[in-house]
C-alpha cells in the first residue's frame, strides 16, 4: 500500500506553516514534505515534526532567489560556489530533521551557455551534492518539471533526459523524483515508464491533470497506478503535491479509496 506524505507547501495552506504539521497528522498523514525549510531554524522544524509524530520525507535545496524567479542553480555555469553553499545548508537541515531525501532543482535555461556546458555543469554539481549527502546516508533527487505549463524555461523538462543524466552522474544515491502530474504533461505513457524505471525512482509525487488538483479531479487514473505500484513492489513515499480544489480536508476523500 502506498505511503502518502502531505506536501505542506500545497496542503493546509489556510494555516500558518508551523500549524500545518499538526493538521497533517490529524488528517492521517505519517510523513511530510515541502519546498524549503530555510525560513525557520532547523531545530524548530524538528520540534514540529516530533510533536506531531511525523517523518520528514523530502525538501529542496535552496533554489537561488525564488522571489526573483530563480528555480534552482544546478545547471548554471559560474554559480557553482552558490550551489555548493546550498548543499551545505541542506546537509545541515537534513541532519537535524533526519531527512533522507533532498531534491536538487536544475534551474531555468540561461542565455549564453550552450547545451554541453549546461549539462557538464549539472553533472558536476550533482556529483558534488551526492558525495556530500552520502556522508549522512541521504539520497539526492532529480525531477523533470514541465516547462510548458508550470515552469516555463525549466532546463530539466524531459523524462528520458532525467534517466540519462542519472546514469551519467554515476552515483548510487542519485534517484529520479517522478512527479506523475509533470510526467503526464511532459510525455504521458505513465504505466510503461514506471514499469521500465521503478528501480531508478526514489520518490513519487501526485496531482491530477489538468488543474493540479487532488486525484480524481482529472484525467489520470490513480487507482490503476496505485495498484501498479503495489505490483511493482514500490515501498517508498508518495508526496501529495497538489492544490486542493476547495479545502485540504474536503479533498481527502480519494485517499481511503
Amino acid at each position: 500500500m502506498p505511503k502518502f506524505a502531505a506536501n505542506l507547501s500545497f496542503l493546509f495552506a489556510d494555516r500558518p506553516f508551523p500549524e500545518r504539521f499538526a493538521a497533517a497528522a490529524a488528517a492521517g498523514f505519517k510523513g511530510v514534505e515541502y519546498l524549503f525549510p530555510y525560513d525557520y531554524p532547523a531545530h524548530d522544524v524538528a520540534d514540529w515534526l516530533r510533536e506531531s509524530d511525523l517523518e520528514q520525507v523530502l525538501f529542496n535545496l535552496a533554489p537561488g532567489d525564488w522571489a526573483a524567479g530563480e528555480r534552482g542553480l544546478a545547471c548554471l555555469p559560474h554559480r557553482q560556489g552558490e550551489f555548493a553553499e546550498s548543499v551545505e545548508q541542506a546537509l545541515d537541515y537534513a541532519m537535524v530533521l533526519d531527512c533522507q531525501r533532498v531534491h536538487c532543482m536544475a534551474g531555468l535555461r540561461p542565455e549564453g551557455p550552450n547545451e554541453t556546458e549546461l549539462e557538464t555543469t549539472y553533472i558536476a554539481n550533482l556529483r558534488h551534492a551526492a558525495d556530500r549527502l552520502a556522508t549522512i546516508g541521504a539520497t539526492v533527487m532529480i525531477e523533470p518539471i514541465n516547462s510548458r505549463i508550470d515552469m516555463p524555461g525549466y532546463w530539466l523538462d524531459d523524462m528520458g533526459q532525467a534517466f540519462r543524466l542519472q546514469r551519467a552522474i554515476g552515483r548510487d544515491n542519485v534517484k529520479v523524483q517522478y512527479d506523475i502530474y509533470h510526467a503526464q504533461i511532459i510525455a504521458g505513457d505513465l504505466a510503461r515508464t514506471l514499469e521500465a524505471n521503478i528501480d531508478r525512482i526514489g520518490h513519487l509525487q501526485i496531482a491530477d491533470n489538468p488543474g493540479r488538483h487532488e486525484p480524481g479531479t482529472g484525467e489520470i487514473h490513480y487507482p490503476f497506478l496505485f495498484d501498479l505500484l503495489d505490483r511493482l513492489g514500490y515501498d517508498g513515499w508518495i508526496g501529495c503535491e497538489y492544490k486542493p480544489l476547495t479545502t485540504t480536508e474536503a479533498g481527502l476523500g480519494w485517499m481511503p479509496r
